[in-house]
């Protein structure tokens, strides 16, 4: 085991927010980690994937004995700014109003904030982690974070002055960095703060029309006051975080490149205005589209953590997140087959079943897969099925019983003994794949010149026989007549068809899965 326990970049980081509360002679009896949940657009996997890691922060300080929390922060007082897509057009009434004050439109949860953070919440229970939900609606009702409240508004002017300093946006000179909900239009961020009472921490406001995401919001001219005691408003993003960190004793969170300049303004209130030293942070890439669009809900890109489990397991969905922090990412639903069958090469790994030369490589790969499965790893590996060969099986199996054909075929093919519910999940899915897309929208494999030659004769070899047990021979043959190992071609094979180094017996399962559609992906291959 390396210096930094199990190797991944979790273990490095959990190392350094250790080292920084025992530098800053902080209390580390509880290590609190947070992640922030919007509340105003549908979750996608960028929105889970801060949860996630943040989670694989608090496994690695529970496992080195330190008492940690992951607090979900569901901003659910933040005001509706546009409709997402897909959304009824109802909602335009809506606009501008705290989400957790508007209706669910679909009826099922008490308001649209709490649709739109059971989403999210939905996908973190589906991948068994553990976390404390915050709602900012109670967090503000219940006063949690009045007394920093009270001290940002009477700090405002030299917060102002610091926020003009690091982004250049002066308004926040002049006007305070809190909206009351107005009490006559019931909306937020249309409401003006003009005069604040510190003695009594009383804030008069007028409400008038903003333009916020391109959209016109409009104010009713109302004229109001608001107690901060009365949690009838909220602190704008720039000084938020702070007044959270503070109040939810917060020492680690991660964040987006988008929000960069909000947190460095929060960093420089938390600890100069607010006397807590900011939380560790490690700033992670956005995931993109395959188009390179940063995926959002905003402009409809979105990959939601339903959607990856209706085709991957969570495991794959957990390696998806855990496998690296830094860099961008292009992701589409086209990668879910390629993390099913990365789970079992590290799961290969993990169990000594592939040595690798690269002794550290190896060490943080067994270290990623203890991760994946919550610190808790099985005592022994589970049947590994490619994933293209369920989804070639799902393709011709008859629609009325498809887990039944595929699980016959693969106790014909010897590939399994029996059939248990690890296997059952897994025709599923592929039978899910099969029913929205195709096996060739599976990767591709690249051939060499050397390979071309005997491939191009087990075309022809398919071309001329109909029987399995003829072409399981021939294709031995055909390896030797070109100085080849058998198991060389057979893995090629097996990579062009299958996406894997392994599989069923190739005669019988050619046969099956159509000669015809197998010489296609051959020639696919070698052009």
């Amino acid at each position: 085991m390396s210096k930094i326990g199990r190797g991944t970049w979790i273990d490095k980081l959990t190392n350094e927010i250790i080292e920084r509360e025992i530098q800053l002679k902080r209390s580390t009896k509880k290590i609190n980690v947070e992640s922030g949940l919007g509340a105003s657009g549908i979750p996608h996997i960028g929105s889970l994937g801060d949860a996630v890691r943040a989670y694989g922060v608090k496994m690695a300080l529970e496992d080195r004995g330190y008492n940690s929390e992951l607090i979900a922060y569901s901003d659910d007082m933040d005001g509706l700014r546009k409709i997402p897509e897909g959304f009824p057009e109802t909602l335009k009434d809506e606009l501008g109003k705290p989400v957790s004050s508007i209706d669910d439109p679909f009826g099922c949860h008490s308001s649209y904030g709490e649709h739109m953070s059971s989403l999210l919440l939905d996908g973190l229970d589906k991948l068994n982690i553990k976390y404390t939900f915050k709602s900012a609606t109670k967090i503000y009702q219940e006063g949690i974070l009045n007394e920093q409240i009270s001290t940002i508004l009477k700090n405002s002017e030299i917060i102002g002055k610091k926020i003009a300093e690091i982004t250049g946006q002066t308004k926040f000179e002049k006007l305070l960095p809190y909206y009351p909900v107005c009490e006559n239009c019931k909306k937020i961020y249309v409401t003006v703060p003009t005069e604040f009472d510190q003695e009594n921490n009383i804030l008069e406001y007028v409400c008038k029309d903003v333009e916020i995401g391109g959209n016109l919001i409009k104010g009713c001219n109302h004229s109001g006051t608001t107690n901060l005691s009365e949690g009838k408003g909220k602190l704008g993003w720039k000084v938020e975080f702070a007044a959270r960190w503070a109040a939810l004793d917060i020492r680690f969170e991660a964040y987006g490149k988008d929000i960069e300049d909000s947190v460095k303004i929060n960093d420089w209130i938390s600890g100069n205005v607010l006397d807590h030293e900011h939380p560790f942070h490690v700033r992670y890439e956005m995931f993109l589209d395959k188009s390179g669009k940063k995926i959002s809900k905003s402009i409809g890109n979105v990959l939601t953590p339903q959607k990856w489990l209706e085709y991957g397991t969570p495991d794959s969905l957990l390696l998806l997140m855990f496998k690296r922090i830094s860099g961008a990412r292009a992701l589409s639903v086209e990668d879910i087959p390629t993390y099913m069958d990365e789970v079992d090469v590290v799961e290969d790994i993990y169990f000594n079943k592939v040595m690798s030369e690269n002794k550290d490589k190896t060490i943080r790969m067994k270290g990623l897969y203890e991760y994946v499965n919550h610190l808790n790893p099985p005592e022994k590996e589970e049947i590994h099925l490619p994933y293209r060969l369920l989804v070639e099986l799902a393709e011709i199996a008859p629609e009325d019983n498809s887990v039944e054909y595929i699980s016959k075929k693969l106790v014909e093919y010897q590939y399994v003994k029996e059939i248990d519910d690890n296997i059952l999940q897994r025709i599923r899915l592929g039978i899910n794949w099969a029913r929205d897309f195709k096996s060739d929208e599976i990767g591709a494999v690249e051939v060499s010149d050397s390979h071309k030659k005997p491939l191009t004769e087990i075309i022809t070899l398919l071309e001329n026989n109909s029987d399995p047990e003829v072409i399981q021979s021939e294709i031995f043959e055909i390896a030797k007549a070109n100085n080849l190992k058998p198991r060389i071609l057979f893995q090629l094979l097996y990579q062009i068809l299958l996406g894997s180094n392994k599989g069923p017996k190739l005669g019988k399962y050619i046969v099956d899965a159509n000669k015809t559609k197998i010489t296609k992906k051959i020639k696919a291959a070698i052009e």
